[in-house]
């Protein structure tokens, strides 16, 4: 079973002024087209690998032969990643979480402005191309960084990191470069206007249950 492009959750230009249209018309349309066509092509011809779930296929890349390991891993990850992140922003969303969640985070970082912080701090301190998450692990809140297309689904002898992931931000340069050049810095405190806490509080209650 082929992967397909998931439809953006919203118009393209929806997350303006912060996201701009141009930059989400490239980011989905062309690089996450990208990365579902070529891990489609890194799959064809093995039925045991097509018939797996994306998440089951990224947990156990161990399984995966060799030969395709690395094109399963970058652009299944690139399809995952991509996939969670349009899920995870909204339109008229932003401010803070209420709840559980919320209070996991003040118990975890000591307050929201903190958590804020150390979260653009892990992106900022990405070098190169990767992501930052907030992940729940045992229970507990995390704060964790991971290079290119990795993710915490794939644990820590590949990803360094392993845990559910409640939200992830793109620190790829095509995430943000048309509108804030090379100030990721800028881009990471504009993103929070367009996260959608409904989202990542319902993920975290699924894997607190």
């Amino acid at each position: 079973m082929s992967y397909t492009l998931p439809a953006l959750p919203y118009p393209k230009d929806a997350l303006e002024p912060y996201i701009d249209a141009l930059t989400m018309e490239i980011h989905h349309g062309r690089h996450h087209q990208a990365y579902v066509d070529n891990l489609n092509k890194a799959l064809a011809g093995d039925a045991a690998l097509e018939a797996k779930s994306l998440e089951a296929l990224l947990a156990d890349l161990g399984s995966v032969p060799e030969a395709i390991r690395a094109a399963v891993r970058n652009n299944g990850g690139g399809h995952w990643n991509h996939s969670f992140f349009w899920e995870l922003m909204a339109p008229n969303a932003g401010g803070t979480p209420t709840g559980a969640l919320a209070d996991a985070i003040h118990e975890a970082f000591g307050g929201f402005d903190d958590f804020k912080a150390k979260l653009e701090a892990a992106g900022l301190g990405r070098f190169g191309s990767g992501w930052a998450w907030l992940i729940v692990n045992g229970g507990r809140l995390e704060i964790v960084s991971t290079a290119n297309q990795d993710n915490p689904l794939m644990g820590r002898a590949v990803a360094g990191c392993e845990g559910t992931p409640l939200l992830g931000v793109d620190v790829w340069e095509h995430a943000y470069y048309l509108k804030y050049q090379n100030k990721r810095a800028d881009y990471l405190k504009a993103w929070w206007n367009v996260v959608d806490w409904s989202k990542a509080a319902a993920r975290f209650a699924a894997a607190t249950r």
